[in-house]
């Protein structure tokens, strides 16, 4: 599916998502990464869902983000609350739901200007 948003220029948006993809700013990512308005990391060092730990997540807090939007690939699955413990401790706002949906909250959130991180797992 392609996506749509007006006045991204200098801003990380998602611009297109499929099976085992998704595309920033038109470039095409196929592994798990992170996305936030002003960085990207794409080699978020997950493999899958079943290995998520505190320690993936633990890039986040240097970047401080309102809210951490987990997209957990093609369904929606809930991880242990000790995984994300450290983020809510210091009152970041953490959404799970499929990577689909991560993308199109995360481009409503970005554009109201909010300081949003999408950590999404792509499953093939």
């Amino acid at each position: 599916m392609k996506l749509h948003l007006t006045n991204s220029a200098e801003k990380n948006v998602f611009t297109g998502y499929g099976p085992g993809y998704v595309v920033v700013n038109q470039k095409r990512y196929d592994n798990n990464l992170i996305t936030m308005p002003d960085h990207i990391i794409d080699n978020w060092q997950v493999q899958t869902f079943e290995q998520l730990s505190e320690e993936h997540f633990e890039i986040l807090l240097t970047f401080q983000p309102e809210i951490v939007l987990l997209g957990t690939g093609a369904t929606l699955r809930f991880p242990s609350p000790l995984i994300t413990k450290k983020l809510i401790e210091i009152k970041t706002g953490v959404e799970v739901m499929d990577t689909n949906a991560a993308c199109r909250t995360y481009n409503i959130l970005m554009a109201e200007g909010r300081n949003v991180a999408a950590a999404l797992l792509i499953t093939k």
